[in-house]
């Protein structure tokens, strides 16, 4: 009787990632665990929840390409939470592989955070064929000032342009990948964006159009703190994220990721 419990509790865990595979349709399916904390100096545990923080940074920023599938950071909250794997450090490549086989990723993204104490921050990353356990294109960036979100776009940007990731064929041998569509946890309605071009094309401006302002830079400590309000929310905590989110906005009012998380939780 127990192990039939425990098989089906197993079974209904699983069942939770199988929309991942299902609302693929022809698109890479990539999903992004959190980032290791390579960090030197006296600082170091300043930085242990960072890598989390800046997982959700770069899911927002892939998922404006319409080629690709990302899966949401909450599918891999539970997963490894699921997995007991939220406490455990650095997740290994067949350890990332056996968790794309289970949440229905074709490609799984890790990577490390490194700050030097002394104002440069360094990112890696590379990508994780799930199916033939290839690691591919690896990626490192590094930035002497403090803007996050210039180094997450500069990251995605590579991500995107470089990896050339292809969708693994499910079904017929003739199927082919359709590009487009939101990548969410829904499928859409694919768009006319040609396959080869990995990265979203931003409309030209009229001539004579008055130039937007430009954003301002969010700089690592509401980035960490962002990155806190994140531990709360999976914690279960929900009035302490709200408050940590609503200082991540009096900080950096742009970052409509926290606004709309707030909002969320707010109707929780």
């Amino acid at each position: 009787m127990r192990r039939f419990v425990r098989g089906a509790l197993m079974l209904a865990t699983t069942a939770m990632f199988v929309p991942a595979i299902v609302s693929a349709q022809g698109k890479p399916v990539i999903a992004v665990l959190y980032f290791d904390n390579n960090s030197i100096g006296k600082d170091r545990a300043d930085y242990e929840g960072v890598g989390k923080g800046i997982a959700d940074m770069l899911i927002t920023d892939m998922a404006s390409n319409p080629d690709v599938q990302i899966v949401e950071r909450e599918r891999v909250q539970a997963l490894l939470t699921e997995q007991g794997l939220t406490k455990s450090g650095a997740i290994d490549p067949q350890t990332a592989i056996k968790l794309g086989k289970i949440i229905g990723a074709q490609y799984m993204i890790t990577g490390g955070f490194m700050s030097d104490g002394r104002g440069t921050y360094v990112l890696t990353a590379r990508a994780i064929n799930v199916q033939t356990s290839a690691i591919s294109n690896p990626v490192r960036l590094t930035s002497k000032g403090d803007d996050v979100l210039g180094l997450m776009s500069q990251l995605s940007a590579k991500l995107n342009t470089d990896m050339k990731l292809s969708a693994l064929r499910v079904g017929d041998a003739g199927a082919s990948a359709q590009p487009a569509g939101q990548p969410a946890a829904a499928a859409q309605p694919s768009s006319s964006a040609p396959a080869t071009s990995a990265v979203a094309s931003k409309p030209a401006e009229p001539r004579g159009a008055p130039k937007a302002a430009k954003p301002r830079k969010m700089d690592m400590r509401t980035a960490m703190l962002y990155s806190k309000a994140l531990e709360e929310e999976d914690a279960g905590n929900r009035t302490k994220a709200v408050e940590l989110y609503r200082q991540v906005v009096n900080k950096f009012p742009e970052y409509a990721p926290a606004q709309q998380k707030i909002a969320k939780l707010s109707r929780g």
